[in-house]
Formats: structure tokens, C-alpha cells, sequence
């Protein structure tokens, strides 16, 4: 059995897209609420925190609806469609005075997202075997850090800084939809994504004798618990400081926009570089125990980054880029290992389960943090950011399901019900 490999470095299109508009979102909406519109930190956390709001609900509507349709391309195409109009929009109102309509196209531009990234995303499993989705899912993670890497460069290029006044981040939006309309495209004029779930012997080998509404058994149902509550608790921790890096920079340090870039650059650049090895590591060893890696790693590198990012030193890049492994090792066996546990016919609906709790997880850390970063003070950010990663090395020991397990009779069967 082996992964397609150009089949899914087309498919991760979507992703790719998907992450380089939020890298854009998560680094220059803060800037914007606080230069363009003097919002405070936690008034301004709790807007950054709207994405995920409507994501917790859209989320899982939206896999679900796209479960029952049959069909993931129409709500990746339309909702891409939105989310460029919406993004060429919104830089229009970066003005003072403009708030109002600025949070309005916003709004409107969120709930596009919100539309098609559970199809983008679950349409990697309805095109892959079990045994193969944690090597599937690192190329989706390479194409989604691609994107990261694509608008990281892009505010490096196109966000100058002006000695009086705000900077013109309007190239930068338009860049960014540029790329996702070119991505969604060739996304949809090669994947004929009907046909391919149909003709795939090994998808279509999997039996599933019972009843689609089957409860999980008690086992099962507690280590997706578990499973669920480790993504949220790890998302607390990476978001809060990739959400409020950008400020960090411009406070402890005295920095810009570009400084703040750097890093985040290296940490994806350290992902990127890791995601293929982690796959090939992940199907041979198991999906938990790279987790639990990663996790160890991450908090570890949060702990560090409490007395390194005091004032801005070298060993921070050094630090950044473990950053980057251990999110990678997290990144590509979490959602696999959720959808694991789904049948055939319900990966969607699982896919929103993985993004209502990361999402739950995204609304609370930017409110909790930005409070933090406000009232007691900006060197909070990296020992929160440990303790709820550490956290999650808890949960995560505690999981007995959803790992994948190399094949022993040489049958896509022993795969077909695996810890269910």
C-alpha cells in the first residue's frame, strides 16, 4: 500500500491556502485593531477570537452538510470565492473611523473561512487509507506551512514600515487572495474528487457492518475525549503566542512587524523541513508516541523562550526552529488519530469534532492571554503557553486510541476496524 503522493500534494492545495490567509490574519489583524483603531489588548483579544467563534459552529455544520452532500469541492470553491472578495475588501477600512465597517467585512470574511475548511480538510481521508492518513496528512501540513512560509515573506516584501503614519497593508491582502484563488483552481481542475473516493479499492475494502449511528464504545468514546482535549489544550499554548507575537515584538522589544516575521519564519521553516521525516517516523513507531514528543518538546521550548525572550538574542532562532519540529509532530498524527475512530461515512462530521475543540481552545487563549498581557504584564505570554502545552502531554498519555499500528497479516482488514 502506497501514499499518492502528487494526488495529495493536490489536495494540500486547499490547506495551503487556508493557512497562508490566517498567518496574514493572526499577524496583521492586532496590529490593525491596536495602531489603526487604539483597542486595547484585551478588547482586542476578544476580536481575534471571533474566528473562532463562528468556526465553532460553521466547523461542524459545514463537515457535516458536506458528509450528507457527498461532495467537498462545491463549499471549497464557493467559500474560497467569498473569502477573496472579503479579503480584498477588508483593507480598504483600515483608516480611523472605519471601525464599524472594518469589524462588518471582517465578520463577513470570517464566516467564509469558516464554510469550507472542515470539506478542505476531510477531503484528505475520504482520498486516503487509515494506515496512511499520518504520511497523507504531513505533505497537508508541508502545503499548509508553505502557505505560512508564502505570506511571512510577503509581509517581509510588501509592509513597509513609514517613518510617520501606518503602513499599506493592502498589496500584502491582495497577494494573499491572489494566491488562494490560483490554489483553489488548480485544486479544482485536477481532483475530480467523486470518482477517485469511488475507484479507491482500499478505501472502499474497509467494511463497516454496524449501523452508521453506532454509539463509540465507553473505551473509545473517553480516548477521543482525550484525544479532543489535548488539541485544545496545545492550541491554547501555540496560539496565544502566535496570535500575540507580533505585539510581543513591538513591546518587550521595541521592534516592527518584520522582526517578529523572522522568528515565526524559522519556526515554520523547522516544520517544513520536519514534516516528511516525522510521517515516515510516525508510520513506523506510532502516532502517540511522536505526539508525545512534540508535546514534551513544545512545552519545553515555551519554558525556554520565558527567559530567552526577555530581550531579543540569538538563541531565540535556535528555539523557534525546535518550535517548529515539535509543532510538525503534533500537527500531522493529531487529526488522523481523530479520524481514526470515524467511519467511512462520517469523516466529516469528525473533522468538525477536531475543529470545535481546537477552535473552542482559540477562543478562550487570545481573551485569557491578551487579560494576562495586559494586567500583569507581556512576560506571561511563554509560561502560559508551556503550562497548557504541558498540559496536554498529560491528556495525551492518558489516550489508548486512535494510533496507528503496523500491518501484521498483509490485509487492509486488520486496518478496518482498528480501536473501535
Amino acid at each position: 500500500m502506497e501514499l499518492n503522493y502528487k494526488r495529495t500534494f493536490l489536495v494540500g492545495l486547499a490547506f495551503f491556502s487556508i493557512c497562508a490567509f490566517w498567518q496574514m490574519y493572526d499577524n496583521i489583524i492586532p496590529l490593525i485593531l491596536k495602531n489603526t483603531f487604539a483597542l486595547g489588548d484585551t478588547v482586542s483579544g476578544f476580536i481575534m477570537s471571533l474566528d473562532n467563534i463562528l468556526a465553532l459552529f460553521l466547523m461542524p455544520l459545514f463537515g457535516t452538510l458536506s458528509d450528507r452532500v457527498g461532495r467537498r469541492m462545491p463549499f471549497i470553491v464557493l467559500g474560497t470565492a467569498g473569502a477573496v472578495l472579503f479579503s480584498i475588501l477588508l483593507p480598504i477600512f483600515d483608516r480611523p473611523g472605519a471601525l464599524i465597517p472594518f469589524i462588518i467585512i471582517m465578520g463577513l470574511l470570517l464566516i467564509a473561512m469558516g464554510t469550507y475548511r472542515s470539506p478542505a480538510v476531510a477531503l484528505m481521508p475520504d482520498l486516503t487509507p487509515k494506515p496512511l492518513r499520518s504520511k497523507a496528512n504531513a505533505i497537508i501540513n508541508l502545503m499548509g506551512a508553505l502557505g505560512n512560509v508564502y505570506t511571512i515573506l510577503a509581509i517581509m516584501l510588501l509592509v513597509v514600515e513609514p517613518e510617520n503614519g501606518r503602513p499599506n497593508y493592502f498589496p500584502l491582502f491582495l497577494a494573499v487572495a491572489g494566491l488562494m484563488a490560483l490554489a483553489i483552481l488548480v485544486l479544482s481542475l485536477t481532483i475530480r474528487e467523486k470518482a477517485l473516493r469511488i475507484s479507491d479499492p482500499e478505501e472502499e475494502a474497509a467494511p463497516s457492518p454496524e449501523p452508521k449511528a453506532a454509539p463509540l464504545a465507553a473505551p473509545v468514546r473517553r480516548s477521543l475525549f482525550l484525544i479532543l482535549s489535548s488539541v485544545a489544550l496545545w492550541y491554547m499554548g501555540y496560539n496565544a503566542v502566535t496570535t500575540a507575537f507580533t505585539k510581543y515584538a513591538e513591546v518587550v522589544w521595541g521592534q516592527g512587524v518584520g522582526q517578529a516575521s523572522t522568528c515565526l519564519l524559522i519556526s515554520t521553516v523547522g516544520a517544513v523541513l520536519s514534516y516528511i521525516p516525522i510521517g515516515i517516523l510516525s508510520s513506523r513507531i506510532g502516532r502517540k508516541k511522536v505526539v508525545l514528543l512534540g508535546a514534551a518538546l513544545l512545552a519545553l521550548c515555551f519554558g525556554a523562550g520565558a527567559i530567552a525572550a526577555a530581550d531579543f538574542s540569538v538563541s531565540l532562532y535556535i528555539i523557534f526552529a525546535l518550535v517548529g519540529f515539535a509543532w510538525a509532530a503534533i500537527n500531522v498524527n493529531s487529526y488522523p488519530m481523530v479520524v481514526e475512530i470515524s467511519k467511512s461515512s462520517s469523516i466529516g462530521k469528525y473533522t468538525g469534532y477536531y475543529y470545535t475543540f481546537s477552535m473552542a481552545a482559540q477562543i478562550i487563549t487570545p481573551i485569557l492571554s491578551g487579560a494576562l498581557l495586559e494586567h500583569v504584564g507581556y512576560f506571561t505570554l511563554f509560561p502560559y503557553a508551556a503550562l497548557c502545552v504541558a498540559c496536554s502531554f498529560v491528556t495525551m498519555l492518558l489516550t489508548r486510541h486512535g494510533d496507528n499500528r503496523p500491518p501484521r497479516t498483509g490485509h487492509l482488514e486488520a486496518f478496518a476496524d482498528a480501536d473501535l
